[in-house]
């Protein structure tokens, strides 16, 4: 019995059958049967890699939670391998006019900045 829902709604994807687990093209659907938890994952060389990313985000996706394991070395691995084939001839949408925000989210806490610096003691 699994106490994930979305874990139990990846396996009815695949029912099992691992010969199922690629459920679109490069986005495998197997990742619970490898670790808890549910999830899917783009799988492939870089450039392809890339090319689905650019596919979802012309659909209008234009946020991705990415993770690999171990953590920093994969995130290591998609900014050199995976980044440098992402297509650069769009704009991105920067939510509001803060000087906290930017294309990869906020930068720091909250909208204000401190009035001044903590010295160093």
């Amino acid at each position: 019995r699994m106490d994930s829902v979305g874990q139990a709604r990846m396996s009815a994807l695949h029912g099992g059958d691992r010969s199922k687990l690629e459920i679109a093209p490069n986005l495998w659907a197997g990742v619970g049967l490898v670790r808890g938890g549910a999830g899917t994952a783009l799988v492939g060389d870089p450039a392809t890699i890339a090319q689905r990313i650019d596919e979802y985000r012309r659909l209008g996706i234009d946020t991705f939670i990415l993770s690999g394991y171990p953590h920093l070395e994969e995130a290591y691995r998609f900014g050199e391998l995976v980044l440098p084939h992402l297509p650069t001839d769009h704009l991105v949408k920067v939510a509001g006019s803060s000087v906290n925000t930017g294309p990869f989210g906020e930068t720091i806490a909250g909208d204000h900045r401190p009035k001044s610096l903590a010295s160093a003691s």
